[in-house]
């Protein structure tokens, strides 16, 4: 009778703290990687405080965002009138090796392979790297603790050296150049409370443009250098309920840069000027039944400051933000994009799971010289119905490989696969 009575306390305490009902242990249950001590430094329960039902819930949700958690559920057990809470934890494999395979802007074969462990002496550190063939030779290194200092502030470094056959596109017409970019980046993570998030960093970059081909177009650059600096702030808004590949809740993401020129040849200082990027992506989930997920994604991007340069910063891609529209297919210094799909898993057995979806992807771009009216008059506008496949691997970290096929509504559209690992968003 004293446990029911107990029970039926508890179960009334999610709206602020049980007075009488103490904390007297925290267990963690399941744990094989992970670090006992890594996590609660991360948990808001403490032992011998009072019990608050709230505090539990919240950290199970964090619990199951981090990467090397496949899923966390809580139990409380009675105990001589106050209470021991247990975490129990389903691990993620976080070695993951990466694969993705496209056509390059000339048409050759391009593939992108990489390795990252997302669990790295059982604290969530993050360490990878990848290598790139796309026309040209890329590779690139990343290094990353969430949580070294505190359970709020912690730091990431990265070094990649990217060069790519990239469309410029001039008003008399696209020109192929060999793109370089070698960039030195440091940032500190913020992990202010359960729902925001924030990075703050600087990147020291090298950047080239080199024309490639025949025929280069008069009083066009044939070759720009130039070094900059850019300076990062990203912060994100994180309410979500994850239960394996299913989501329901809302993130939002907004990201500004300012990029500055601090030196460069000539013809770099005509085209390639100090600017502000922002961007923000609002993401809704709505879990639909027992197998379906509604996902939207809300994209808008500006660029303030080079307005009419044709080396324009958000590109039109399928890898990016329109499926089956191709590679790198326009550029653009503004844009407005809507993903929606509905994802429905058809099979579904241990931790092997098949998933369908059907999708929208719309966009519209502001080309160089260009008012923000472009955005709404309709002579952009991109719209790409589609289907795809999903196989999932439930308890290894990101494992979603994917299938898409864009169908383009319109005039002059193509339509085409699209291959990657995790969601598209």
């Amino acid at each position: 009778m004293k446990k029911f009575l107990l029970l039926f306390f508890l179960a009334g305490t999610t709206c602020g703290h049980a007075q009488d009902i103490m904390v007297t242990e925290l267990e963690f249950m399941g744990l094989k990687r992970t670090k006992e001590s890594f996590l609660r430094r991360l948990v808001k329960v403490r032992p011998n405080t009072p019990y608050d039902s709230l505090k539990v819930v919240g950290d199970v949700e964090r619990l199951k965002r981090l990467p090397g958690i496949a899923n966390a559920s809580h139990e409380v057990k009675a105990e001589n009138d106050n209470v021991i809470v247990k975490y129990i934890i389903e691990e993620n494999f976080t070695l993951i090796p990466g694969l993705r395979i496209a056509t390059a802007n000339d048409g050759s074969f391009a593939y992108r392979v990489s390795a990252f462990e997302f669990n790295l002496f059982g604290n969530n550190q993050l360490l990878g790297g990848f290598y790139e063939r796309n026309v040209f030779d890329s590779y690139g290194f990343f290094w990353e603790h969430p949580f070294l200092f505190s359970d709020k502030v912690g730091i990431g470094f990265g070094y990649q050296n990217v060069t790519t056959q990239e469309p410029i596109f001039f008003e008399e017409g696209d020109k192929d150049y060999r793109f370089n970019s070698e960039m030195f980046e440091g940032k500190l993570i913020f992990s202010f409370s359960f729902n925001h998030e924030a990075e703050i960093g600087a990147s020291l970059v090298k950047e080239s443009y080199l024309f490639e081909g025949e025929d280069p177009l008069p009083n066009r650059p044939l070759e720009l250098e130039a070094d900059k600096i850019m300076y990062r702030l990203a912060y994100r808004y994180v309410d979500l309920d994850i239960d394996y590949q299913y989501f329901d809740g809302v993130l939002s993401e907004f990201t500004g840069q300012y990029i500055q020129f601090l030196n460069g040849d000539e013809p770099a200082e005509n085209f390639l000027k100090s600017f502000l990027s922002l961007r923000n992506d609002f993401i809704h989930y709505k879990k639909l039944g027992k197998k379906g997920n509604w996902a939207s994604r809300f994209r808008l991007a500006a660029a303030i400051g080079n307005e009419d340069s044709p080396f324009a910063p958000f590109t039109l891609d399928n890898q990016l933000n329109i499926r089956g529209v191709g590679n790198t297919v326009d550029r653009g210094t503004a844009a407005i994009v809507l993903n929606t799909e509905y994802r429905h898993t058809f099979y579904e057995k241990g931790w092997f799971v098949v998933q369908g979806n059907a999708f929208v992807d719309a966009g519209s771009w502001r080309t160089p010289g260009e008012d923000f009216s472009q955005l709404f008059d309709g002579s952009s506008t991109r719209l790409y119905p589609g289907l795809g496949i999903r196989f999932i691997h439930k308890r290894i970290f990101n494992a979603v490989f994917r299938l898409d096929y864009g169908f383009g509504i319109g005039n002059d559209t193509t339509n085409g696969i699209v291959f990657g690992i995790g969601q598209y968003f």
